[in-house]
């Protein structure tokens, strides 16, 4: 479709009508087409989630709303209604979605005083609800199509024509403005594309999406369980999970080690003043969990920084000893509204790869490049393709603008001179500094945030660290907030769905499964096994008394890379009949020639 719907300028997306008023003219700026760019689905989105709203009006009069904004890949609405809405009932709302389309609505603005607003909407408490978070001195933009009209800032679609290619996807509840102290609002959510092919190849990764949903796969595959008796978001780790993170932790622990990091470890409780010094207490105290001993307040950590930098506070550092790079398996916690817990995703305890480097300001460049080149090892080795996002200084921050300008260019400047492309999140930055987000992308091509590496200024100058540089004088140094994976439980959900299930060699909970015959090759089992943990490889005998097929069913069900088959020659040659479930292929061959197999994938880590 050759249309325009809406026009960039200075960077603001701007729809037509708007620009009418404006005066603005739409040839001399970037225009903005009826495609599935960026800018235009978010256009297209937020337009349908007003369609859905007029179609749910329709089918449900008695229907409040609230806010129905644009998120990633879709759009939601959250509303009051009498009646109970589940799944089942988005086909009869899309019907009605799609009668509405047939009748070719436009889709108009105008503006009104909020005073205004409080008037026109004094009976429904929800719109109310949203005017609470508008100045009031604003004007109120409403769009309307048809008899349904809401408060909106916009941009739309001048028609609702155009809106011919959309899903619902699923009914939630959702606390209104997300506080869990007030009522629950039905949540539909759905998506928009501007083609069919589009919407289709979008359905089909939904589908696929399903089957590796990481909660699903942890429970076949008994990697991890959540329990409620216990608490929301705390997983709890089961054998086979426990022995996939514990190669991971391994693996990295000598990747760290070979980087020249040293471990450390701080504890999980802090008196609650270094937690004001830090500025934490002000900027993140609602994140945290408070506790008191003796009288006194403490924090439960949500961040492993303080505990690095008492380590860097016990001793005298001179110039000489810097860059100090310290890392932790820390565990932290943070506090999550139940509504937002998603299975490993998003959780109130996890154990962060966290890093600390303190260096002097000459080294930020040479330190960030060799951690994105570590970044690179690490991806590589899961294959995972990432890109770089450098996020700003945000609302809620500390420090001085020069300092925080001075860190933002810093890293710029590492990424700027070793020619890597990335982009700007505009106030995305940590509160005490700028940061690099190393996004990666999956096997359905979904964007997922992961490691970090935070530029600090102004924690160093707040703990007056400080090290003897080359004059012998008081200097202060920087310090380097570092995490690759993010957090081990994040990543694992993330590689589980990337994989569906089937994790690389290296990782694989179960990596050789041993299928004796007969009763009478259990002791062969036995004795290899026991010489494959001698070089830290993990395996299981299965000798249940099923059939050899159903046994080697089960094996491949839980996605064991290996299978071993062993019978009477086996036993007399000492030898192995190999079936690797990836080929699909099944050999004969030595004790050695296995072992040599099994060296051979171990290598294949590259970090």
């Amino acid at each position: 479709m050759e249309d325009f719907i809406a026009v960039k300028v200075d960077n603001e997306v701007i729809d037509l009508q708007t620009a009418k008023e404006k005066d603005i003219d739409t040839s001399n700026n970037q225009k903005i087409y009826f495609d599935n760019s960026n800018d235009a689905l978010e256009i297209i989105r937020h337009s349908c989630a007003h369609l859905m709203a007029q179609a749910i009006k329709e089918l449900y009069p008695d229907a409040l709303f609230f806010v129905g904004p644009v998120i990633e890949d879709g759009f939601y609405y959250d509303f009051r209604v009498n009646e109970k809405i589940s799944d089942k009932d988005l086909k009869n709302i899309e019907k009605k979605m799609k009668e509405l389309v047939k009748k070719k609505f436009d889709i108009t603005k105008y503006t009104i005083t909020k005073k205004e607003a409080l008037e026109k909407f004094k009976d429904d408490d929800l719109k109310l609800e949203v005017l609470k978070r508008i100045p009031e001195d604003a004007i109120v933009g409403i769009y309307k199509q048809g008899d349904f009209e809401d408060l909106c800032r916009g941009p739309h679609l001048p028609n609702t024509k155009y809106l011919k290619f959309f899903k619902l996807t699923k009914v939630t509840g959702a606390y209104l403005g997300g506080d869990e102290t007030k009522e629950m609002l039905t949540r539909i959510y759905g998506t928009a594309f501007a083609t069919k092919e589009a919407i289709k190849e979008y359905l089909v990764m939904i589908e696929e999406a399903k089957k590796r949903d990481h909660r699903k796969l942890g429970n076949d595959l008994k990697l991890f369980t959540f329990d409620e008796e216990i608490g929301g978001g705390l997983p709890i780790w089961l054998p086979n999970g426990a022995r996939l993170r514990s190669k991971l932790e391994a693996l990295l622990f000598k990747a760290h080690r070979k980087r020249g990091y040293e471990p450390v470890r701080g504890p999980e409780i802090l008196k609650s003043d270094v937690w004001k010094v830090s500025g934490h207490y002000d900027n993140y105290g609602e994140n945290m969990y408070f506790t008191e001993i003796d009288g006194i307040e403490y924090g439960i950590k949500p961040m492993n920084c303080l505990g690095h930098i008492k380590v860097y506070q016990s001793d005298v550092r001179s110039y000489r000893d810097l860059p100090l790079k310290f890392f932790e398996y820390g565990v932290v916690h943070r506090h999550e509204k139940s509504g937002v817990l998603h299975g490993l995703f998003r959780v109130r305890e996890f154990t962060q790869d966290d890093a600390h480097i303190f260096c002097t300001p000459e080294q930020i460049k040479e330190n960030v490049i060799e951690v994105l080149s570590f970044v690179d090892d690490i991806m590589k080795s899961f294959g995972f393709k990432y890109e770089m996002e450098i996020s700003t200084k945000p609302t809620k921050a500390i420090g001085k603008d020069e300092i925080w300008e001075k860190a933002t260019k810093g890293l710029m400047d590492a990424l700027d001179e070793n020619g890597i492309n990335y982009g700007v999140d505009e106030g995305g930055g940590a509160f005490y500094g700028p940061k690099i987000d190393i996004k990666i992308t999956d096997a359905l091509k979904r964007k997922w945030q992961c490691g970090t590496i935070q530029v600090d200024f102004n924690l160093p100058e707040r703990f007056e660290l400080e090290y003897t540089d080359n004059n012998n004088e008081k200097a202060r140094p920087v310090m380097l907030h570092r995490a690759i994976l993010g957090s081990f439980e994040r990543f694992i959900g993330i590689l589980t769905e990337h994989c569906a299930g089937e994790f690389p060699f290296f990782i694989a909970p179960t990596q050789v499964v041993f299928i004796p015959i007969a009763d009478t090759h259990i002791e062969y089992a036995k004795e290899l096994q026991n010489e494959l943990m001698d070089i830290d490889i993990d395996s299981e005998i299965s000798s249940k008394n099923e059939s050899l097929n159903k046994r080697v069913r089960i094996a491949e069900k839980q996605k064991v890379p290996l299978l071993v088959i062993l019978g009477d020659e086996e036993v007399q040659n000492k030898t192995i009949a190999l079936r690797d479930r990836t080929t699909r292929k099944q050999y004969n061959i030595t004790k050695e020639e296995f072992k040599k197999i099994l060296k051979e994938k171990m290598d294949g880590v590259i970090f």
